[in-house]
């Protein structure tokens, strides 16, 4: 499941956690078109917080150093609909909602946990996809979920701040769960054996299996049925029209297509109301 920090910690250190976001990258989506029926944004700028260290979302190519993903294909195609240019910024999780509070990104694309209650402190898209948390071991483990439940030498890890950090608290009752700046790093630690599993994301987890073939697998869901959305800033007025862009995506099969290349569920008519 990725991930919404909690939001009153963000309202009250924001001024604080601003610093704590990474230099912007520099990554624009062509607009200048529109799609009938749908609003037309103008050619409106519309600047997109990724971290490019969560794949298949949005991470950087390691040949060309641009970002690309889930993240980078959606909303390119929601501006190509909306006539609106997506210029794409690297932050670090870690400050990314203060950040946004501040105005410093118009929308947050980084594979959010959707919580309606939470509409307060933000606005959320329709979910795009749904997904379950699992824990990441390396290949070689032969220990089962109630294993790592049971035996206190067994550390696992996953991203600070993060929905992933609580359910791997809930589901691993009592255990000292270690926290990392985002999912490569506490992968990097699993892979070097100074943790023993990681919970993220089921296709987050795919996305670092195959970085690092025949080293990592999946020993078991932790938490299911999550749905995922874009995230912006309370009263935005870009949530309609995301919306409607989402919602022609998903009828006419461009969303699915998408999803289905990223290895992403595609989600139901139902969540998309």
């Amino acid at each position: 499941m990725k991930r919404f920090t909690l939001v009153f910690s963000i309202l009250v250190i924001a001024s604080m956690m601003l610093a704590a976001c990474g230099t912007p990258a520099a990554t624009q989506s062509s607009g200048g078109s529109h799609t009938a029926g749908l609003p037309d944004l103008a050619g409106k700028t519309i600047t997109v917080a990724v971290e490019n260290a969560y794949p298949p979302f949005n991470y950087l190519d390691t040949t060309t150093n641009k970002g690309m993903g889930w993240d980078y294909d959606v909303f390119t195609e929601i501006c190509k609909r909306l006539n609106c240019v997506a210029d794409f910024k690297q932050a670090a999780w870690d400050g990314i909602f203060a950040a946004m509070q501040a105005g410093e990104y118009d929308a947050l694309a980084d594979g959010v946990t959707f919580k309606a209650g939470r509409n307060w402190a933000v606005d959320f898209s329709v979910p795009y996809t749904f997904v379950s948390q699992q824990l990441l071991v390396r290949a070689d483990n032969t220990h089962t979920l109630a294993d790592f439940q049971a035996d206190s030498n067994l550390k696992v890890g996953t991203q600070v701040g993060t929905t992933n950090y609580i359910a791997a608290t809930e589901f691993f009752a009592g255990k000292d769960i270690l926290t990392y700046s985002d999912f490569g790093a506490a992968t990097l630690a699993l892979l070097a054996g100074d943790i023993d599993g990681v919970v993220l994301d089921d296709t987050v987890a795919a996305g670092f299996m195959q970085e690092n073939p025949g080293k990592l697998m999946t020993a078991g869901a932790v938490q299911t049925g999550d749905m995922l959305a874009f995230v912006f800033p309370p009263g935005s007025d870009l949530v309609v029209p995301v919306n409607a862009a989402l919602r022609s995506m998903h009828a006419d099969g461009t969303l699915k297509q998408i999803n289905e290349k990223w290895g992403l569920a595609d989600p139901a008519e139902t969540e998309l109301k």
